[in-house]
């Protein structure tokens, strides 16, 4: 006559409990790190875009000595899902490029004069802005 004891199998509702309570620790944790993530990868989509325009801007200047009717200071919203780019040409010897974000980006707005200043004119709640350079991180990183 066998007397051994049935070997237990699955997992005691304690367990469970305490796995579901470390999985959402974790993801307490690990999704706001993911966003702030995902947003920092987005952004130099702006940054990368605007200081293009500012060498078309000055290659246009240099050929006409003037911005006024520069094609980068057309309005520009689809060749960036995150940001629309904009140009206001206010004389003959300025302009300030813009890019301002939408959809998942909307709050950010970034400049850049023709003298090579760069602003962080506009940021979501959390992060900084800049009157001396591209925020690129949350807590002011230039």
């Amino acid at each position: 006559m066998n007397t051994a004891r049935p070997i237990p199998r699955g997992f005691t509702l304690i367990e469970v409990m305490i796995t579901v309570a470390v999985v959402a620790i974790l993801a307490a944790v690990a999704l706001p790190q993911y966003r702030d993530y995902v947003t920092r990868g987005r952004i130099p989509e702006a940054t990368s875009r605007l200081a293009t325009l500012q060498v078309q801007a000055e290659q246009y200047f240099q050929d006409n000595r003037t911005y006024v009717g520069a094609p980068a200071c057309a309005t520009d919203s689809a060749t960036s899902k995150y940001f629309t780019f904009s140009c206001s040409a206010s004389s003959a010897t300025a302009y300030t490029l813009r890019a301002v974000g939408k959809d998942a980006m909307a709050g950010f707005t970034y400049t850049v004069t023709q003298a090579g200043a760069k602003a962080t004119s506009a940021v979501p709640s959390g992060w900084t802005t800049s009157a001396t350079c591209w925020i690129i991180k949350k807590g002011g990183v230039c």
